[in-house]
């Protein structure tokens, strides 16, 4: 095995991510730990270095001392001669080389990439309202976030931490050979020293998390605006967003301001505190060396420690501040992510096995956690391969409904059943997969046609790909496409939701990732609204061949894409108010006839102040 393979960085982490950061980390790094722990011992011997440095140091100079400038180079100093040129040109390059390995090609590759992957994999878990609720920007900014601090903290900690106590250890122990008193100083002042440390690294971390998570509200508020560029020069709000953007980086300043001045005093106080180690151990060595306590080389080991522990000093606390500080990132990113806003499948999900094609509504009710809104305890059947019309003013529960189907969120009473099956009881993944799907709000990839319209059914061959597109009346248009860098036709990328294209193009492509599916069940959401009619007339012929076989929820403001349809329901307040095809409901005169006389360019009337108006 490749040293770089070490660690698993794509390894699935098991359960749930905790809310509580030291239980998060270990599900963080889950399965890396023998690893990490073997790259910490590695950097402790490294450490230990150190004090063998200054000792090794002492040796030579009272070896030299003693034996004067003529009897140094004899054989009797062979084995003081030699056991320096070995330390020197052996061990430590070895532990130091094998310290930097094991960061530079075990570590830092391959922590990042196993904390990311992992966030990621939760991250797109959760459900729809999740999304809805955040900024994209922010979620994307936070992921990446807290993988780049939870790598910081763990390679800081095996390059500094260990190494730094394995150095404090070792000068220990060298100090304690030369007087115990020059040991129980050293002592002394680590005490002061790790006292300053633990009043100012809690404050650290706590204004670091409030830095990170002011930063991420930029980021965030950045990306809404650039993501709805369009709309935000259509309405000549420059301005606005740029004070938005403005008062969510003075925000950001602010706690960056407060962070600073913590981390300029904590830095002043670290340097007075390095500054009185060389003095005390120094120091206290000369009286001992006056008195007859202590060798000439007791002050050159004693020298070397504290100047190297005074100089490592300001290194492991601006590291130790370091980690710290990514320790409150970590913290802000695991209260965004790690939040639990799911909709998961049962320990004994199956599989969705679709045969026939039947859908059972049984008493379904969801109101989004509210008293009102949603779909009301609603009870429907759609047969196998019919074709379900559904109209509704604004808010009546037809995109809930869809939404329930497709389980994007889980019903609060009854449920639904497709060929006897309750849906509950099967994986989402087998359910979506069995239901193709067409929006008004056509969603597109930053990738090229061909991958655009594959995510239907990404193993199709090229054959499928063209017909489908043929069929979507698509397969002209894209002929022609050429992006920036080049590449034309099914190569061309589309730009950020598909930017690039006019909302019938987009459309059309989304028609033919729904055909290339070929899925027994077909879900169509103002699928040809954004089309003109005499590509709609193509379209609607198109749709027609495609929908043969297939059991079809459409829903629709324009009524008559709907008079062909084997049946009509009419929602509303989240319940079906009529049933019935066009003509019957036409004969019948109640909401279904309102919305066909209403009709101004054969769109619904949605709200009431239209309707009274059209009254």
């Amino acid at each position: 095995m490749k040293i770089g393979n070490l660690i698993n960085a794509f390894q699935p982490a098991k359960g749930v991510p905790p809310q509580q950061l030291w239980p998060f980390l270990r599900w963080s790094l889950a399965g890396a730990w023998p690893v990490l722990l073997a790259a910490a011992l590695i950097s402790g011997f490294a450490g230990a270095m150190e004090a063998g440095t200054a000792y090794i140091l002492g040796e030579v100079i009272d070896t030299a001392i003693s034996s004067g400038p003529d009897g140094f180079f004899t054989s009797q100093n062979l084995l003081v001669i030699f056991g320096a040129l070995g330390f020197f040109l052996l061990l430590r390059p070895v532990f130091f080389g094998s310290a930097a390995a094991m960061n530079a090609i075990v570590v830092q590759p391959n922590v990042n990439p196993l904390v990311l992957s992992r966030l990621n994999r939760w991250t797109l878990g959760q459900s729809v309202r999740f999304f809805d609720d955040d900024f994209a920007g922010r979620i994307a900014q936070k992921q990446m976030q807290t993988a780049s601090a939870v790598t910081s903290v763990t390679t800081e900690m095996i390059n500094v931490v260990a190494f730094a106590l394995a150095s404090l250890v070792g000068s220990m122990a060298l100090l304690g050979s030369i007087n115990l008193w020059i040991t129980l100083l050293f002592g002394f002042w680590l005490v002061g020293y790790f006292t300053l440390i633990r009043w100012f690294l809690p404050r650290v971390r706590q204004r670091s998390g409030k830095r990170a998570g002011a930063r991420a509200l930029v980021s965030g508020q950045v990306v809404d605006t650039i993501t709805n560029i369009k709309t935000v020069k259509l309405f000549a709000h420059s301005s606005h967003e740029e004070q938005s953007a403005q008062e969510a980086m003075v925000s950001f300043r602010d706690t960056a301001l407060h962070f600073g001045r913590l981390a300029a005093t904590f830095r002043f106080c670290l340097m007075c505190m390095a500054g009185l180690l060389p003095v005390l151990l120094i120091g206290a060595t000369l009286l001992l060396w006056r008195s007859g306590g202590a060798s000439e080389g007791d002050i050159v080991a004693a020298g070397a420690v504290s100047i190297r522990i005074s100089q490592m000093t300001g290194w492991v606390s601006f590291t130790l501040m370091s980690i710290y500080s990514n320790l409150g990132e970590i913290e802000n990113g695991m209260k965004t992510l790690t939040r639990p806003d799911r909709v998961e499948d049962s320990a004994t999900a199956k599989t969705l096995e679709v045969s026939a094609g039947e859908i059972e509504f049984d008493a379904i009710g969801f109101a989004y956690g509210r008293d009102v809104g949603g779909v009301q305890e609603l009870s429907l059947t759609i047969r196998p391969g019919e074709k379900l019309g559904i109209v509704g003013a604004s808010g009546a529960g037809k995109s809930t409904l869809v939404s329930l189907l497709l389980r994007l969120y889980d019903g609060e009473v009854g449920r639904i059943l497709i060929d006897g099956q309750d849906i509950a009881g099967v994986t989402q993944d087998s359910l979506r997969s069995q239901i193709g799907m067409v929006t008004q709000e056509t969603a597109m990839f930053n990738r090229s046609a061909r991958e655009n319209i594959l995510y239907g059914r990404p193993d199709a061959s090229e054959e499928d790909l063209i017909w489908a597109a043929q069929q979507a009346e698509a397969h002209e248009f894209i002929k022609d496409l050429e992006d920036s860098q080049g590449r034309k036709g099914y190569d061309a990328f589309l730009g950020e939701r598909g930017v690039k294209l006019s909302g019938g193009q987009r459309q059309r492509i989304a028609l033919a990732r729904a055909i290339l599916k070929d899925a027994p069940i077909l879900i169509m959401d103002e699928a040809t609204s954004a089309l003109d009619s005499e590509v709609e007339a193509l379209i609607q012929t198109a749709l027609e061949r495609v929908m043969v076989g297939k059991t079809v929820l459409a829903i629709a403001h324009r009524l008559s894409t709907l008079s062909e349809m084997d049946r009509i329901i009419v929602m509303e307040k989240g319940r079906i108010a009529e049933s019935g095809s066009h003509d019957e409901l036409l004969a019948l005169g109640g909401l279904y006839a309102q919305f066909w006389a209403r009709q101004s360019g054969g769109f619904i009337c949605t709200d009431e102040t239209g309707a009274a108006a059209a009254e």
